[in-house]
């Protein structure tokens, strides 16, 4: 089988997987969906359920995983590194930073003004915090002639570490409610968003993963090592630079609508890598796919609880507690092989 029907035939099983998650997604929760009945009677609440309540939050599930889940393919491929992605590497921390300034100064996401404020106070946040994590990478290994991965992803903790700190500092500072309503974005939620904000956050993903999407190639040579990639014609500087402000671009779009929702970005292409390969021509789009699913699949496992709990968990606990194994189950199996 040639490389492209390969890929068509993973992108079909990939879209196959996310249509049986959004299915399952858009008829299940805390209170059961009657598709028959949602298209017979527009005044039913089962119509008002599946087009005002699901279909707006299984469709920000899908963003958001799809648009985690490719960036975590290109930092991993840009560091040649399994362990990279947004949350080692600051950028989500920053944006977290981003974000949380704007909501403590009250920029709602519920007016286009807003909508379009809290992506971009996040996305500069992010790509602070990207262009912070370079310079201080570049500045460890000056000795050596280039930055490598290792210093990326130590000075990644760093900063993810300083942006942790000036967020919990800032939920002593405010008052109780807004310290609960930061708490509880943080932890990563998953809740109807208004449309206004899942478009503008649709918008930025696609064009950052779009990006990273036309980079495909030249990560495919960086795997070579950054001095085969140069005599290749890669301008390895430039191609970092790009991805930082994708990824940065994304998970700020992401982050100010979700909150911090681990995980996706580091399983996903993880695990596809050990599956179809390290082509990014590949990994890329069907990261997008998977991830999406993926995160579908655990917005649904968090609704399912509710019957049980008579609460609903934040979904950032249920890509950690699923995320956590399966990642350790991967490193051991590729540890071995």
């Amino acid at each position: 089988m040639t490389s492209a029907r390969r890929l068509v035939a993973s992108l079909l099983g990939a879209i196959g997987l996310l249509a049986v998650a959004v299915g399952l997604a858009l008829s299940l929760g805390s209170e059961p969906v009657s598709f028959a009945r949602a298209l017979e009677d527009p005044s039913s609440l089962d119509r008002a359920l599946l087009l005002d309540a699901r279909l707006p939050r299984v469709l920000l599930a899908a963003v958001a995983g799809g648009g985690l889940a490719a960036v975590g393919a290109a930092l991993q491929g840009l560091l040649r590194n399994p362990l990279a992605d947004p949350y080692v590497l600051g950028v989500s921390g920053g944006a977290a930073l981003g974000a949380t300034i704007a909501i403590t100064l009250g920029v709602s996401a519920t007016t286009w003004l807003g909508a379009l404020a809290l992506p971009a106070a996040a996305w500069l946040a992010g790509l602070g915090a990207s262009a912070l994590v370079y310079a201080l990478a570049r500045r460890a290994g000056s000795a050596r002639g280039a930055a490598s991965g290792a210093d990326i992803l130590l000075a990644g903790v760093i900063v993810n570490g300083l942006a942790s700190a000036a967020i919990t500092l800032m939920k002593a500072l405010v008052s109780a409610a807004k310290a609960q309503e930061l708490l509880v974005w943080l932890m990563g939620f998953l809740d109807v968003p208004a449309w206004s904000s899942l478009g503008a956050v649709a918008a930025c993903v696609a064009a950052g993963v779009a990006l990273l999407a036309g980079d495909a190639a030249r990560l495919n040579a960086l795997a070579l090592g950054a001095e085969p990639a140069a005599h290749l014609g890669v301008d390895v500087v430039a191609l970092e630079r790009r991805v930082f402000v994708a990824a940065s671009l994304v998970v700020g779009a992401i982050v100010c609508a979700t909150g911090l929702i681990g995980f996706v970005g580091l399983v996903v292409p993880h695990a596809l890598r050990l599956v179809v390969g390290a082509d990014h021509r590949r990994l890329v789009p069907l990261s997008v796919v998977t991830g999406a699913a993926a995160l579908v699949a655990c917005d649904l496992a968090s609704r399912l609880v509710f019957r049980a709990l008579g609460t609903e968990p934040p979904v950032g606990a249920i890509t950690a507690l699923i995320g956590g194994p399966v990642f350790l189950a991967l490193f051991v199996r590729r540890e071995r092989s």
